[in-house]
């Protein structure tokens, strides 16, 4: 398999496997943020609504792209990785892994809606820490721009739905007769009517797609990193592509370049983008066929001509230049479909991990979201507005290759139309303590798990 045998192949059987466990958890951990509202304003039975779930979480993966897998990748070191050799790769993988299965099983257990993406944030950040101090001594290892970037939408996506779904309960109020049924609670032995169910199954469905679209590319970024740190020379490049094809790719870079006066101070990423498209078209017109690290090396060449693309973006405000800029930008993105890519076999196993796992283990964080948010029971309304904006906030998060928390963002959302529908007083401090607490602890805990992981299986392994 792969070209592996004896140890290695177990090595990336375990880790593949890990990264379905994780995947797994995640899908029964992050069920309530879809089914809470729509069990608990009896719009669908529990075991039909986990199913409906789980089926589109199912199809989120399938059909959500890669943008997020691609950030999940690219925060850590790999080219450092490969270097260290393979089983300090495993060892930073394990770690990110077992300290993110651990504090997910945690707070399931304790029914706390804390966020499956800060657990993995962390422990990735955690472990690349912990390999980082291990190879170079210093923590320079992890790429903290693209962490600050991350960081930054897990803890603005909360607030912001928060605030909006406060809004857009007194909106609607304001729209729709207050009096109306869509603004009370379910009664017992009452029927829902059909037209609200059909706006909750639909909203609930939106959420449970947008939550496979997001969370399940963080699973398929996990086994991409298995996947390249272990069989480089299979993975580290797109299978079903040929690099040789580049060469113009290359020509056309080197050209706009030649052709196009830049700023004294773009000078330094000109010159890297210039030096890294020449070694690579002289590399890929030498040579018929690559080396595990040749391709590995190809990869990490095109992410810093990439790189330096963005950062001259970033400089250039005269014109004619801005047009070159947006010429190399879209040659970059023909050398990104080479680099960034899943096999369809990893987007099925974690589809159906994700998938699987949503049909198990949802009532303890169900009871949570759906009775202990706010005093009052959920409305249809409120219902309804907490799955609309959690759904539209992860779908566009998606769009923009950001990973964000479905339990933070509809938790927060729920909360905002109970504030809205009768101030803070309609909050149950006890549980928004714990989620508020779960929100601020789990990356710091996660990282330093992630990091002291690290350390204790290198100690073991290598």
């Amino acid at each position: 398999m792969f070209g592996l045998e004896g140890s290695m192949l177990t090595l990336l059987i375990c880790c593949l496997l890990a990264v379905c466990i994780f995947e797994f958890i995640n899908g029964f951990h992050d069920t309530a943020n879809a089914v809470a509202t729509v069990i608990y304003t009896k719009s669908l039975k529990p075991q039909v609504a986990v199913i409906y779930s789980g089926i589109l979480n199912f199809i989120g993966v399938l059909v959500g792209g890669i943008g997020v897998a691609m950030g999940i990748l690219k925060l850590l070191p790999i080219d450092s990785l490969l270097a260290a050799g393979v089983n300090i790769s495993v060892c930073v993988i394990l770690a990110t892994l077992i300290s993110a299965i651990i504090w997910n099983l945690g707070t399931w257990y304790f029914g706390i809606p804390a966020s499956s993406s800060h657990t993995l944030i962390g422990s990735i950040l955690g472990a690349g820490i912990g390999f980082s101090l291990f190879v170079n001594g210093n923590i320079d290892g992890v790429n903290w721009e693209k962490a600050k970037e991350i960081g930054l939408s897990l803890f603005i996506s909360p607030l912001f739905g928060f605030g909006v779904a406060l809004l857009a309960l007194q909106l609607l109020k304001k729209m729709i007769n207050p009096d109306s049924i869509f603004f009370q609670s379910p009664k017992p032995n009452e029927k829902t009517p059909t037209w609200i169910r059909s706006i909750l199954i639909a909203t609930c469905g939106w959420v449970s797609f947008s939550h496979g679209q997001n969370d399940g590319q963080k699973g398929v970024g996990l086994a991409l990193l298995v996947l390249i740190s272990i069989v480089p020379a299979q993975f580290a490049l797109k299978p079903e592509t040929n690099i040789k094809d580049a060469h113009s790719i290359f020509a056309s870079i080197t050209e706009q370049l030649s052709n196009q006066k830049f700023s004294e101070e773009a000078a330094p990423f000109v010159s890297e983008i210039n030096k890294k498209s020449l070694k690579l078209d002289s590399l890929i017109q030498s040579q018929t066929e690559f080396t595990a690290l040749q391709k590995f090396d190809i990869r990490k060449n095109i992410t810093t001509i990439n790189k330096n693309i963005k950062e001259l973006e970033k400089l250039q405000t005269d014109p004619q230049a801005a047009v070159a800029i947006k010429n190399l930008k879209a040659q970059g993105t023909l050398l990104s479909a080479y680099t960034d890519y899943a096999p369809r076999w990893i987007i099925i196993m974690i589809s159906l991990s994700l998938g699987i796992g949503t049909m198990i283990g949802w009532k303890r964080v169900v009871t949570t979201v759906g009775e202990k948010i706010g005093k009052d029971s959920l409305s249809f309304a409120q219902g309804a507005i907490a799955q609309t904006i959690a759904a539209a906030t992860i779908s566009a998060s998606s769009a923009l290759s950001l990973p964000v928390s479905t339990t933070h963002i509809l938790s927060s959302g729920i909360a905002g139309t109970m504030v809205a529908h009768k101030g803070l007083d309609n909050l149950q401090g006890n549980t928004v303590r714990n989620i508020l607490i779960a929100w601020l602890l789990t990356l710091p805990i996660c990282i330093f798990m992630g990091m002291a992981l690290f350390f204790v299986i290198k100690m073991l392994l290598v």
